[in-house]
């Protein structure tokens, strides 16, 4: 099944560019100039993945994102200004799965798309090899994660995470009271020799938290260790 790319930007000629290089790797592709316009599209018909822009008049890069993740975990990849690492920050806060910063090269993105679009599918089977095959459930206390639905809960309550989000927690999980260094958990969520730095695991960290503490304020099942890194608590 060949993927869909949602590209959302105002310049038109990023948006024609872009669109040409994804079609020729074999990609079917949706453009959108305005954010309104395609936060609709987004919910009603999501693709495989949404490439966002940060600055965009009426409805910018980071206010689409917030709202798409009220409704939807689809990969998103988002485009921000060389350097400015508030929006960097903030959009993978708000639930981005990476950032790319302007100037970039097509086939720096393309080769982001594909490595998403990876961990996607691993997270997300597609039940071809039967139930059987499926990796069983992860339970740790009131935690259990389903990778072959891509479902968590917590206390029996569902958490929404992304799929950079599940794959972080479940490194973590998978070893309770073990502490994963920031590589560690990039070698987990960032394959393909993607680079990131410790800035976009902590905030990673952070989103995961704020969304188990909607459900249980008193959640504190991530423990962070300063100076090594984080671990899932063994009670």
């Amino acid at each position: 099944m060949t993927d869909t790319i949602a590209l959302v930007d105002d310049d038109r000629n990023i948006l024609t560019s872009v669109s040409i290089a994804l079609q020729a790797e074999g990609f079917l592709t949706r453009v959108y100039s305005d954010g309104e316009a395609a936060l609709k599209a987004l919910v009603e018909n999501p693709p495989d993945l949404a490439v966002l822009d940060i600055k965009m008049p009426k409805l910018d890069g980071l206010e689409l994102l917030r709202r798409l993740r009220e409704k939807s975990t689809i990969p998103v990849i988002f485009l921000t200004s060389k350097d400015d690492e508030l929006d960097e920050a903030l959009g993978l806060a708000m639930g981005a799965d990476d950032y790319i910063s302007k100037p970039f090269s097509q086939r720096l993105l393309i080769a982001r798309i594909r490595a998403i679009l990876r961990r996607t599918e691993q997270a997300q089977p597609d039940g071809q090899d039967g139930d059987e095959a499926a990796a069983p459930p992860l339970e740790r206390g009131p935690l259990t994660m389903d990778p072959a639905r891509h479902r968590v809960t917590w206390k029996g309550e569902n958490v929404t995470l992304t799929v950079t989000e599940f794959l972080i927690l479940e490194t973590l999980a998978q070893r309770p009271g073990i502490v994963k260094t920031r590589n560690q958990l990039m070698d987990a969520a960032y394959q393909d020799d993607i680079y990131v730095d410790d800035r976009t695991i902590d905030s990673h960290i952070k989103r995961i938290r704020r969304k188990f503490r909607q459900g249980d304020p008193e959640f504190d099942a991530i423990e962070t260790l300063y100076g090594a890194g984080y671990r899932f608590s063994e009670e």
